[in-house]
């Protein structure tokens, strides 16, 4: 049984991290990006996002949790730090490998490549808690639907396979290469299912634990990396509906797939 967990956990980290390429792929569809096309995509991603953490992860741990003990105080205690952990490992992760955030117009406008392979660098950190969230996931799938969680994190993970492409094009790659790259970026995400996988199994309480701390590193992406650059704009609105969007289509997703 924990044979076939773990192969249906690596094929889906496996399978979301394909579709990074294939959103860099969309390179080749149009000429040129527009910014509020790419922000339209990202804020879609972060409402994704947001419910998938949520509804895959942090409401389900919250149920096992309480578990841990008669004490209702004591068990919140738990997924409180539980939670804070996994915000503070992404953090540390933000505060000490060099990178950097990007807001171009289109990909007609050039950047240097330090500058483009910065801000892929700022994406590839996002693929490991990902592929993280899926192993841990899959670790659960006695009491969630795992499936809901990939098909959000692989949604996610077109826009920016499409940002890593337009970055790479921005510093004079090739649309090939640019692609490919994107491509091998998505493939962090089976390394991180691959983490996930092998801890989970050391205790019934890191199961829960584990899911609380994956999620929280999806919230901090959402909420540190994607949203701030999409609401730098002044279309703040629209970007506002973009996200709740997003969170209504994964809500539904999960609900249909519980």
């Amino acid at each position: 049984m924990m044979s076939s967990v773990f192969a249906e956990g690596l094929a889906a980290a496996l399978g979301a991290g394909v579709v990074t390429g294939l959103g860099g792929f969309l390179i080749f569809v149009k000429k040129k990006y527009s910014q509020r096309e790419i922000n339209c995509m990202l804020n879609l991603a972060a409402g994704v996002m947001l419910a998938a953490s949520f509804f895959a992860l942090l409401v389900p741990s919250m149920a096992e949790i309480v578990k841990f003990s008669s004490s209702s105080r004591v068990s919140a205690l738990w997924y409180g730090v539980a939670v804070f952990v996994g915000v503070s490992l992404i953090w540390v992760l933000n505060e000490f490998l060099p990178h950097e955030h990007n807001n171009m117009g289109h990909h007609g406008m050039y950047l240097s490549l330090k500058k483009a392979w910065l801000f892929i660098i700022a994406i590839t950190l996002h693929k490991l808690p990902e592929g993280l969230a899926v192993g841990v996931a899959f670790s659960a799938e006695d009491f969630i639907n795992p499936f809901s969680l990939v098909i959000g994190i692989a949604l996610h993970n077109i826009p920016e396979g499409l940002t890593i492409a337009i970055s790479l094009v921005a510093a004079r790659v090739p649309r090939l290469k640019a692609a490919l790259t994107a491509l091998l970026i998505g493939m962090v995400q089976p390394a991180g299912a691959l983490l996930g996988l092998l801890t989970m199994h050391l205790s019934d309480k890191i199961v829960p634990l584990g899911m609380a701390m994956a999620g929280g590193t999806l919230l901090f992406v959402v909420v540190n990396e994607i949203l701030p650059e999409t609401y730098g704009s002044k279309h703040t609105n629209r970007s506002a509906f973009e996200v709740f969007g997003g969170f209504i289509v994964m809500t539904y997703l999960a609900m249909a797939l519980h």
